[in-house]
């Protein structure tokens, strides 16, 4: 079984590779897509984002990509020692690829995930490497080694604001999903464009990235999606 995909096949994959470069040199992307679920996606369960996530957007709606990472997920939760000797050949080979192109590794763990890959120790071993994610926890935020830095998601559900306080006092970015026009402004920070590069995003700074609700999104009413026409947007106060 392949786990990591070297080939952009996900959308915002392809895009973040070529709009911008923070980099010294060209670069390289791959990213492992599994399938979310509790087990998985902990946060999911306060922010109450499952059925919004990006499950269904873009190619995780055909059958064939969405039982393939169904399989991924069975592999990580029934048999993980196995799942990460398969995961850390496959990122050192991608390594070895990219020092033969002379490019950057750049690689996203949690393409649709929230697995806490520091606790596992796979950034650490490959400092060469730069990792990349989206989070719904906000203590993994300060907690990752030099090479693997983490976006903050935002949820409006009531029980997660406490997720959203502690967030809102780090320098991360945090991103929100919006169905409608973005705002301008957003839980005080400036709202920007987040569907141009993930990478651009991660160096955005204090800033909230705005993402266009897509797939099952558009629906959501719960709190996870911010319907920008619609609903008011909910202010969040930082204790």
């Amino acid at each position: 079984m392949k786990l990591i995909d070297t080939g952009l096949s996900n959308t915002k994959i392809k895009k973040t590779q070529k709009e911008y470069n923070p980099f010294d040199r060209a670069f390289r992307m791959s990213s492992l897509s599994l399938y979310p679920n509790d087990d998985i996606c902990p946060g999911s369960l306060l922010a109450d984002c499952q059925e919004a996530c990006l499950r269904s957007a873009g190619y995780g709606k055909f059958d064939n990509v969405k039982n393939g990472r169904k399989k991924k997920t069975d592999l990580w939760l029934k048999n993980p020692e196995k799942f990460l000797d398969i995961y850390i050949k496959e990122l050192g080979n991608f390594q070895k690829l990219c020092d033969k192109q002379n490019v950057q590794a750049v690689h996203r763990a949690n393409t649709i995930s929230d697995i806490d890959w520091e606790n596992h120790g796979i950034p650490q071993q490959f400092p060469r490497m730069f990792f990349y994610d989206y989070t719904k926890r906000a203590h993994r935020l300060t907690r990752t080694p030099e090479n693997y830095r983490l976006m903050f998601s935002f949820s409006g559900v009531q029980k997660y604001q406490n997720q959203v306080k502690a967030a809102l006092k780090t320098e991360a970015p945090i991103s929100a999903v919006f169905n409608g026009p973005f705002p301008d402004e957003f839980l005080g920070r400036e709202v920007i464009d987040g569907d141009k590069s993930d990478l651009i995003n991660l160096y955005a700074g204090k800033k909230i990235i705005g993402l266009k609700a897509k797939g099952d999104a558009k629906k959501d009413n719960t709190g996870f999606v911010i319907h920008t026409k619609t609903i008011l947007i909910p202010a969040v106060e930082v204790a």
